[in-house]
């Protein structure tokens, strides 16, 4: 917190912004790492920042939105700090109906106080330009850029008003799966995955390239208890591997599932390409039990 005291202490930030630290998302275990509220003269915003002890940061190609970075003494995958402060932002978005009706306007960023710019800057690569453009990252000797960042949009404080305000909202439903399916079918993004999931997410996508690629293949296995993400994460997965033209099924045991699936697409799809694709997943589903 001493880097983002140096960064507020500006006379230009009101005093009575409000501010949190580690605001806990609904439905998930993660937290925001700093959140500071106000408004410009017409629009309530919370600037999200992200805040990353990184010091090394390694650009990786062929998956959206991933890099490498030193963790728990490795080398791991992660998710780019510009898609991680705005996936955290839409989550909030997402399940605070006071955000919603309120139309609180949620700003992300990322701050790497450690991080120093080189020539070859992975960490705003071309690569990463969409997510960029959706949450900057600033590094260190970035002060007063990260400051300008605030200050266009907490120019007057609201006394924590606006923070009290997501604090209290009630939490909607989360967006099921069902209801959400035919949609990301037609190509809509419905469900944001965050960090781990983002990173699983792509190297499943490499995986399957490298098994058509090859001609080999190709086996992971995602474990995790209830509520972790693995059916969001399957379902992500099938609907962009079958836009990307590959044969894809979602087999489970459970008919249950099925069955949901099947009364919500066929409102949208015709009820035999549905009710055909749902009696070959049983199918393959009785063959593997047999074997």
């Amino acid at each position: 917190m001493l880097h983002m005291y140096r960064v507020l202490n500006d006379q230009s930030i009101p005093d009575d912004a409000g501010v949190a630290i580690e605001y806990k998302i609904p439905y998930t275990s993660k937290r925001v790492d700093f959140l500071l509220s106000g408004h410009d003269g017409d629009v309530d915003s919370v600037v999200i920042v992200e805040l990353k002890q990184w010091s090394e940061v390694e650009k990786v190609e062929g998956k959206e939105a991933i890099v490498k970075t030193a963790l728990n003494r490795g080398i791991h995958e992660v998710a780019h700090p510009s898609y991680q402060a705005w996936s955290y932002a839409a989550l909030i978005e997402d399940y605070n109906e006071n955000v919603q009706e309120q139309l609180i306007k949620l700003k992300p960023c990322a701050y790497l106080h450690n991080y120093r710019k080189l020539q070859n800057y992975p960490l705003t690569d071309s690569y990463y330009d969409y997510y960029l453009s959706l949450a900057p990252v600033y590094a260190k000797g970035d002060v007063e850029n990260l400051r300008t960042f605030i200050k266009k949009y907490i120019k007057y404080g609201d006394n924590k008003d606006i923070l009290y305000q997501i604090e209290q909202g009630r939490i909607r439903p989360s967006k099921s799966l069902q209801d959400s399916l035919g949609s990301m079918l037609k190509g809509n993004q419905e469900f944001v995955m965050i960090d781990e999931q983002k990173v699983i997410f792509e190297t499943a996508l490499q995986l399957a390239k490298r098994a058509i690629k090859t001609g080999t293949e190709q086996v992971m296995i995602v474990e995790g208890g209830p509520g972790t993400g693995k059916s969001v994460l399957a379902i992500n997965s099938l609907v962009a591997l079958t836009n990307k033209s590959m044969t894809c099924q979602y087999v489970t045991k459970n008919s249950a599932p099925r069955n949901v699936y099947s009364t919500k697409l066929k409102g949208d799809f015709r009820k035999t390409r549905i009710v055909t694709h749902l009696r070959n997943l049983e199918v393959t589903q009785n063959l593997n039990l047999m074997n």
